[in-house]
């Protein structure tokens, strides 16, 4: 065998790096959004194979959500969380493996239905179930901020905030729960940001805040960077800091033309006194120990007096609200 046949043996089908670029991107996402990624041809072959589905014109996804509804009635229960979420079109940090349903709390599994889901026990109102078979969308919110980790809600709220859910749909919703309950979907809805751009950057975001709040730091999404003569658009940026995070995904920067880009725009950054800590994919969804003890200890180190430049009267005009770290 010789070493070309090796490698290309080595790579995963088409159709399966097509429903892989889909999960990078949260599950679902527009045409635009895979093109970037992926040629037509190889799109068309996965949606052939059923690895991607196409809920909606110009909607690609993985078969998630569909699957969990025929395994909901099954168990006679009802799609809620992340599944619930991709029924809305919303974006996840990880399409579960299994799809999430929620039977009522006082309902015993039958042993036939183990295995079949990742299964929540609570009994959901008449309002909070759409269609008879999906929690509605303030309750699937709800619910990823009771059941999830910190970042996964996070992300499949600010995609909420992003297709137009209002935030006080789910601050008023929450009202009615106990105190525990209450403080942490609020804690969550205070940081929730439709400007994060997807889960990538939501989870980043998360980890930022879970590591700098206890020092005072903040990161706004997609923030504005203006000077006279250069601006630039980041993924997080904190401006009393002048400090970037920035999401890098190799797909969408993964030629020349990209790489000449992130040289103008690092260099341009940096001449101004602004440090960028770059994370890639890999490391912010499988190494966030590591990203998280790297963003504390940058952020320890721009906050001792030496870091701090002689003349500060020139920094960048910065636009846009900070956000606010959660309630401990």
């Amino acid at each position: 065998m010789t070493a070309d046949t090796a490698a290309t043996e080595s790579r995963p089908p088409l159709d399966r790096a097509v429903a892989d670029v889909v999960e990078r991107l949260g599950g679902t996402c527009s045409w635009r959004e895979l093109r970037r990624a992926v040629h037509w041809r190889h799109i068309a072959a996965a949606l052939k194979d059923g690895s991607i589905v196409r809920p909606g014109r110009g909607v690609y996804a993985v078969p998630a959500a569909a699957d969990g509804r025929v395994i909901a009635r099954r168990m006679t229960g009802t799609v809620s969380h992340r599944t619930a979420a991709l029924h809305w079109g919303w974006k996840v940090k990880a399409t579960p493996d299994l799809p999430d349903v929620t039977i009522p709390a006082n309902r015993k599994l039958r042993t036939s239905a183990r295995g079949l889901a990742t299964v929540h026990w609570r009994t959901l109102g008449a309002g909070n179930v759409v269609d008879g078979w999906v929690t509605s969308r303030v309750r699937t919110v709800v619910d990823c901020c009771l059941d999830l980790p910190f970042d996964e809600a996070l992300a499949v709220f600010d995609s909420a905030l992003r297709s137009g859910l209002n935030r006080r749909e789910v601050t008023e919703a929450v009202l009615s729960l106990g105190k525990l309950q209450r403080r942490r979907v609020l804690a969550l809805a205070r940081v929730a940001s439709h400007r994060a751009a997807n889960p990538f950057e939501s989870v980043l975001r998360a980890l930022a805040i879970e590591a700098a709040q206890a020092l005072g730091a903040q990161f706004e999404p997609q923030h504005q960077i203006r000077y006279d003569d250069y601006d630039a658009r980041v993924d997080l940026g904190s401006h009393d800091l002048r400090l970037v995070l920035e999401a890098e995904s190799f797909e969408f920067h993964g030629d020349r033309a990209a790489l000449t880009r992130d040289c103008i725009r690092y260099t341009e950054l940096g001449s101004r006194g602004w440090l960028v800590l770059r994370f890639t994919w890999e490391q912010v969804m499988f190494q966030q120990d590591w990203v998280r003890r790297k963003i504390a200890m940058t952020v320890r180190a721009r906050r001792s007096p030496r870091a701090q430049p002689a003349d500060t009267r020139q920094v960048g005009r910065v636009t846009g609200r900070l956000g606010l770290v959660p309630a401990r």
